[in-house]
């Protein structure tokens, strides 16, 4: 069995570190319509808890999760020893 890294997206929220593609920010246009299309798709994950959205996670399995953290502190998670890690 493989361990997975569980990579802390803000306020108790986690995601499998290994499923992650990219982290990207929201404000582009590119980027508001991949939200919008993955809440068509249901596939949207809203992870702020209420707060404005800072970054947007896309998984392999094409689920678009949306952070209120900004996108340098979720990749510096992401690295080994990142100040968030859960194992």
């Amino acid at each position: 069995m493989s361990e997975s890294l569980l990579l802390n997206i803000g306020y108790g929220n986690l995601v499998v570190g290994s499923r992650v593609v990219a982290i990207v920010s929201p404000a582009s246009a590119p980027m508001k319509r991949l939200r919008e299309e993955a809440s068509n798709r249901g596939k949207l994950v809203d992870a702020t808890q209420g707060r404005r959205t800072r970054s947007i996670i896309v998984t392999d399995s094409d689920h678009i999760i949306l952070s209120a953290i900004n996108p340098e502190t979720i990749a510096s998670r992401l690295q080994p020893g990142g100040e968030a890690e859960i194992d």
